[in-house]
Order: C-alpha cells, then sequence, then structure tokens
C-alpha cells in the first residue's frame, strides 16, 4: 500500500460560512464520488482558501457532513500570488491506497480554468 494524493478546488461565492460550506461540500462530494473514497483510506486533508476566504474553517464541514471526525486535517492560506485566482478554495486529500489506483483530480465553478 502507498499514499497519493487527490486534488480539488472550487470558487466560493461569499466570504460567509454558508458560502464556504456549499463550496467546501460540493467539491468534497465529487472528489469522493468520482474517486469512491472511504474515509478509513484517508491519510489526512489539506484545505486552502486565498486571503479573501476567512469566515469558517472548510474542515469543520468535513468533519461534520462527511464524518472526517478520526481524519487529521489543517486549514492554510494560499500564497497570495499576484493575479491567481481569488475566492478559491482548495483541497489535497492523501489516501493510502493500492499502487495501480488513479486519482481523478476535481475543479469546478471558477477554479475550471485552473487545469484545461
Amino acid at each position: 500500500m502507498i499514499t497519493k494524493g487527490i486534488r480539488g478546488a472550487i470558487t466560493v461565492d461569499n466570504n460567509t460560512e454558508e458560502a464556504i460550506k456549499s463550496a467546501t461540500t460540493e467539491l468534497l462530494e465529487q472528489m469522493v464520488l468520482l474517486n469512491e473514497i472511504d474515509k478509513n483510506q484517508i491519510s489526512h486533508a489539506i484545505f486552502t482558501t486565498t486571503k479573501d476566504i476567512n469566515a469558517a474553517f472548510p474542515a469543520k464541514f468535513a468533519r461534520i457532513n462527511f464524518g472526517w471526525d478520526k481524519v487529521a486535517m489543517m486549514c492554510f492560506h494560499e500564497l497570495d500570488v499576484p493575479d491567481s485566482i481569488k475566492m478559491c478554495l482548495r483541497i489535497l486529500i492523501v489516501l493510502n491506497c493500492e499502487e495501480t489506483f488513479e486519482p481523478k483530480f476535481v475543479y469546478l465553478k471558477g477554479a475550471q480554468k485552473l487545469r484545461k
């Protein structure tokens, strides 16, 4: 067994707890569904937001809505690079998996422009 990371990103409509909850939930639902993630496989998860998002911790919604209360999670701010995408939430889920597992990355809403 090895570890592999699954990346995802979504833009958040507003800097409010409800908007962060909605974006976090939407992104995690797609990441979990597309990659058939069992929470017992998760080594850890890292959540980042651009500096314009600070009304709530995204990890809170993974814990509450997905039952990830035993998953190690941290929230950070992204590096503030000039001309980078604004109001963006990114998630990296690190899984314990088989070597043959091929992660499917998820980019939603305005974050779609991060990947072609």
